[in-house]
């Protein structure tokens, strides 16, 4: 199908459609879920110095995430050595050989301590944790890994141990460890985004991250299991969430509807959502007012998210029961790619900092322009990959998160070439702003993602 300009495409899920003709292994591997992965080569400038990775300890790496993570970082001749853990032995050994010489499998429950203890201390320099929902297995293994002295990296998506862990910077600045959580889409992607956006400002009054919820499917792992991202969601719809506000941190109802004007599209409606975003953006921005975390997505999903909210919320159902009933619901509700491309829709994942420019109001929304792959995983796993040799090159004892750690720019930079189409670095985000022209605002929303898309034969899909 040919998009229309202002089409926007998100995550997709992991079921595609027939793959297009004639355009060789890149797309067959697209259509796998990741762009085929170049190895991770550094763009240097005069900041950064090579990384020398040397040992990886990947936990969960027979998962979705971790398994195209640990595809990625093979190819990265920094890394002599990258162990695949998981509990599931089998899973573990068929990863690893998948992945060549460098990858070794491991055995490992990581609620068994003494057996985590002796991994980290034995087979790595440096720990990847994809193993969730990270409610319950963030802070015990970041606590693991800085008693270790390792560092660390993760993709928590869950505000609450966020928080914990971010609780744990003394100790990590005293083992000398760099920790880095919540490197994946949203956060880690989103929360960069906000940087760029809020910097066109002088002050900045309030962020809001933004996802479509149609970006959250899972990709089916064949085993009938729950993923653990929609144990994360039901969650994180239910309740009350942390935010930021004027007096500080809030607990506020989830789901509330908010409605921001991004510049250049108009009205965006969407609920908020409990994500580490909207608790940490503050450490870059401390005169923030406001920030929040929003889900956008159509009419039936969100009254769908609405109703699970409710029955988890009046105890008819539990958290692991909703998350089961939302797995089976995210099948039938989506099962092609192109039923969530919409036209004059907003980007798929988006920062808006509204605040003062030269003394007047203004409004910034970035996005991102580019995609990795087609699925979930890739979407969380590559910007988590691409994170790694940043983060050894520029490592600064303590626990932080992407926006205290990274430079946008070197990100964006060293994310373009791993992502469809292979554009330069400054067509991986766009920017529209309230004082900019409606032809100016429209010519950039119109531009980097239709290219990427066409390149990748999304008319096919």
């Amino acid at each position: 199908m040919l998009l229309r300009p202002t089409s926007w495409a998100l995550a997709m899920p992991g079921r595609h459609g027939p793959r297009g003709r004639g355009r060789g292994r890149r797309i067959s591997a697209i259509a796998g879920g990741v762009a085929p992965p170049p190895a991770l080569v550094y763009r240097h400038d005069d900041q950064f110095t090579r990384a020398v990775i040397v040992r990886i300890l990947a936990l969960g790496a027979a998962g979705e995430i971790g398994r195209t993570a640990a595809r990625v970082l093979v190819g990265d001749d920094r890394i002599t050595q990258l162990v695949v853990a998981d509990r599931d032995t089998r899973a573990a050994t068929r990863v690893a050989r998948s992945l060549g010489a460098k990858a070794v499998p491991l055995t490992l429950d990581v609620t068994d301590r003494p057996s985590l203890d002796a991994a980290m201390r034995n087979n790595c320099d440096l720990v990847i944790n994809t193993v969730g929902p990270f409610f319950m297995f963030g802070p015990p293994i970041l606590s693991a890994a800085i008693d270790a002295g390792r560092d660390y990296i993760d993709i928590c998506d869950d505000p609450e141990p966020t928080l914990e862990m971010l609780g744990f910077d003394d100790r990590a600045k005293a083992a000398g460890v760099t920790a880095l959580v919540g490197m994946g889409a949203s956060p880690g992607v989103a929360n960069l985004l906000a940087v760029i956006a809020g910097r066109e400002l002088d002050t900045v009054d309030t962020v809001i991250t933004a996802w479509n919820i149609a970006a959250a499917q899972s990709d089916s792992n064949g085993t009938g299991a729950t993923s653990a991202a929609i144990v994360h969601g039901m969650k994180q719809i239910s309740g009350t969430i942390p935010v930021i506000r004027a007096r500080g941190l809030e607990h506020r109802p989830a789901l509330a509807r908010i409605t921001v004007s991004y510049p250049g599209i108009g009205p965006v409606r969407g609920r908020s959502f409990g994500h580490p975003e909207g608790v940490t953006l503050s450490r870059v921005f401390p005169g923030l007012r406001e920030s929040t975390n929003m889900v956008v997505g159509d009419r039936l999903t969100l009254t769908v998210v609405s109703l699970l909210r409710w029955v988890i919320d009046q105890r008819i159902m539990t958290i692991d029961r909703a998350a089961y009933v939302a797995a089976r619901l995210g099948r039938l509700m989506v099962d092609k790619p192109a039923h969530i491309l919409t036209s004059g829709g907003a980007p798929p994942l988006f920062a808006l900092a509204t605040g003062c420019r030269r003394d007047s109001a203004g409004t910034v929304a970035t996005a991102l322009a580019q995609l990795p792959g087609l699925s979930m995983a890739a979407n969380t796993a590559v910007p988590l990959a691409v994170a790694i040799p940043l983060m050894a090159a520029n490592r600064r004892p303590g626990v932080h998160t992407p926006e205290t750690l990274l430079d946008p720019t070197a990100f964006f930079s060293a994310f373009a070439s791993h992502c469809i189409g292979d554009p330069a670095p400054a067509a991986m985000t766009i920017t529209t702003r309230s004082w900019a022209s409606p032809e100016d605002n429209a010519a950039a929303l119109n531009t980097s993602l239709l290219t990427a898309l066409l390149r990748a034969g999304a008319e096919h899909i």
